[in-house]
């Protein structure tokens, strides 16, 4: 096997992150010090009236607002605060995707979206997967081929986790409006770096993580609903208000808000969002974007290397996933940690349909994300490291 040479290597230092797409490993410090903070002063959020607990309310509302001002969710209380991404969109398929109605999807979404559609077609709603064409791209018309009259919802990721391809989600939202189809979005890759606008994208439902591009700490999501839509609690439980109703209160944030919210986390979130909306969107865009170019540019004249999605594409995540000839995604990935310190993400990524459509069902994929918190030297090691092992692989 190519990585039997130097199994005992150690990992360089210092370690290049490369897997922003997975979680923020670099984030802005303030992030952690918000975290520390948290966990020195407060108490549990609309438990109490004491100093603790208002500090924990005080900062959990401040994040609301953050959000709503950056996704246009049109008020604070249509954001309700989850434990990732996953948490949001079972909450929202299940919730809105019924027996007996119809949803679309695409080949480049994640299982964080299949398996609970999956889940409700085996509950008796129907189901229909939009196709990509070579590039791994999706169109608003391919979508728009599987609507059937009645259909009930679109769901669709903004960007795909394998090969950064972004979809045109406001033409996607006028769609969606024109045929009577709820509209939710899966922002995981995308908050946080580009702007969404949940009134002028005509998304009903915004799901999305606050450890990827918003350079939260993990264990921190949001669902976002619009204004007039309501959707069941996935989760009943404990909320510090109106206890004495044998039901969920019905209203937002809520509703969806069953037991004690991780305060601590939303905290660092928030600190995060500060940090964003400071930077700038488009400037911690513009920055991981030419990282990925800088990146894309060292590699694809490799002979061996094979990139996938569209990396000429102006306005793509910064995500670029390849292989190296045939050898194994995970074996490349193994010698990019242990012999250069370059970490990565092999494999099928959560994402199988896509794979399935890019023919790298076996093989898998290397994924490299890049944070505008890596640098150009980073990105100038990890093109190194690539032309390096194709070499070797072309030596063999």
């Amino acid at each position: 096997m190519l990585n039997d040479r130097k199994k005992s290597a150690k990992p360089a230092k210092p370690v290049i992150y490369l897997d922003a797409a997975a979680t923020s490993l670099l984030k802005p410090p303030c992030v952690a010090e918000a975290v520390t903070a948290a966990f020195c002063s407060f108490g549990n959020s609309q438990r109490g009236a004491h100093e603790a607990s208002l500090a924990a309310s005080r900062i959990i509302f401040q994040t609301r607002e953050r959000i709503c001002r950056m996704f246009g969710t049109g008020t604070p209380d249509r954001v309700a605060f989850t434990a990732n991404a996953t948490e949001s969109l079972n909450i929202a398929i299940q919730g809105l995707v019924r027996p007996g109605g119809i949803a679309v999807t695409t080949v480049l979404d994640h299982n964080s979206v299949l398996r609970p559609l999956y889940l409700q077609e085996d509950r008796g709603a129907e189901l229909h997967i939009a196709g990509c064409d070579a590039k791994g791209r999706v169109t608003p018309e391919a979508i728009e081929a599987e609507m059937r009259p009645g259909t009930s919802a679109v769901v669709c990721t903004h960007a795909s986790n394998v090969t950064g391809n972004v979809l045109q989600i406001r033409e996607i939202g006028a769609l969606c409006r024109r045929r009577g189809a709820l509209f939710i979005v899966d922002a995981s890759q995308t908050a946080g770096l580009f702007p969404i606008h949940m009134q002028e994208d005509n998304i009903d439902v915004l799901c999305f993580s606050g450890h990827k591009g918003l350079m939260g700490p993990q264990g921190t999501g949001c669902i976002c609903i619009r204004e007039g839509l309501e959707i069941p609690p996935l989760l009943v439980g404990g909320t510090g208000v109106q206890s004495y109703s044998r039901t969920q209160p019905a209203e937002m944030p809520v509703s969806l808000e069953a037991g004690t919210l991780n305060g601590h986390g939303i905290a660092g979130l928030n600190s995060a969002l500060g940090y964003i909306s400071g930077y700038g969107i488009d400037r911690i865009r513009t920055e991981a974007q030419a990282l990925m170019r800088q990146f894309v540019a060292g590699v694809r004249q490799v002979p061996q290397v094979i990139i996938y999605g569209d990396p000429d594409d102006s306005d793509r995540a910064p995500v670029v996933s390849l292989n190296i000839s045939e050898q194994d995604a995970g074996e490349i990935s193994d010698i990019l940690a242990q012999e250069y310190g370059i970490l990565t993400r092999p494999g099928a990524h959560c994402a199988p349909l896509m794979h399935k459509a890019l023919g790298t069902e076996g093989q898998g994929a290397v994924r490299f994300s890049f944070s505008h918190l890596n640098t150009a030297e980073e990105v100038c090691t990890a093109v190194r490291a690539v032309r390096e092992i194709a070499g070797q692989v072309s030596g063999q």
